[in-house]
């Protein structure tokens, strides 16, 4: 199926971004679940219009302002993005795929730092989705660093699939994990070792384990990761004044797009990409968008 517009994150810039388009009779899909950096802060005192707020409230009046708009929700992961013209293939986890005629990247920023070899090895025996590729690693040894729940359904999967499983515990105390798999716990993953392939994984402490592939499960990854030949400036996505990228109908908004990171510049970011995706959409529908436009 293809929608008009998919929003990559649900945060304020993304379902800003979803309500605008969806005003403007956009068929609009949502992926990604709420924001952890707002519905986990107590008070919020700098939003217009609210002297002073809980971040979970605030959360649910967004998700509210679109309860009357005819908007797709989704928590599937989107592992990348194509850009094919007049289009873009979105690869989800599984293997399944969706197309829209423009996309928006709101998906926030990972504040934490790659691991030393992460860039090298990535591709090459490191991977953000084991769904994706455990069967690669049928009667072997595999390594999972999970930061959030995802990584626990992840680690339980996977080890089904491969001989051995060792989840390297960021995420929380006592995961749900199967029996079958090893945990470690309390260590910090620092560097991936290897020559052409990695087969180390060494730890802050010193430790080191081995094993034959590694999965790295975290909330987000780095934009380029997620769409080929976007350009980035460092860990954000270089966007104009209306949201738009290099890439012809790829807009950012949001915290991935720059400073400051605050709820209001990211809702108002959203609004403004998705009012200049609401007309790239109808001039491609049109044939009317001529490509220096962008």
């Amino acid at each position: 199926m293809r929608y008009d517009l998919a929003v990559i994150g649900a945060g304020p810039a993304g379902l800003s971004a979803a309500l605008n388009a969806s005003i403007r009779n956009k068929n609009v899909i949502v992926f990604g679940t709420d924001s952890p950096a707002i519905s986990k802060t107590k008070w919020i005192k700098n939003y217009l219009g609210f002297e002073k707020i809980s971040g979970q409230e605030l959360n649910e009046n967004f998700k509210r302002s679109l309860q009357d708009q005819d908007v797709e929700r989704s928590t599937e992961k989107v592992q990348q993005i194509y850009a094919m013209g007049d289009y873009f293939a979105i690869i989800l986890k599984g293997e399944k795929m969706i197309e829209a005629t423009s996309v928006i990247v709101a998906t926030g920023i990972e504040l934490k730092k790659d691991l030393i070899g992460e860039d090298e090895f990535f591709g090459k025996g490191v991977s953000y989705c084991a769904t994706c590729d455990a069967s690669f690693y049928k009667g072997k040894e595999v390594v999972l660093i999970g930061y959030n729940e995802e990584s626990v359904e992840e680690a339980n999967y996977t080890c089904e699939v491969v001989d051995k499983l060792t989840y390297v515990n960021m995420y929380k105390e006592n995961p749900e994990l199967n029996e079958d798999i090893e945990v470690i716990n309390g260590e910090i993953p620092v560097e991936f070792l290897g020559e052409e392939n990695p087969t180390i994984l060494k730890f802050k402490s010193g430790k080191e384990i081995t094993a034959d592939g590694f999965f790295i499960i975290r909330d987000s990854s780095k934009p380029e990761r997620l769409v080929p030949s976007i350009k980035t400036d460092e860990e954000h996505i270089i966007t104009d004044k209306n949201g738009r990228t290099n890439i012809r109908g790829l807009y950012a908004a949001g915290d991935i797009s720059g400073r400051p990171y605050q709820i209001n510049k990211a809702a108002g970011q959203g609004q403004i990409a998705a009012l200049d995706a609401a007309k790239y959409i109808s001039l491609v529908k049109e044939n009317k968008f001529d490509k220096d436009m962008w």
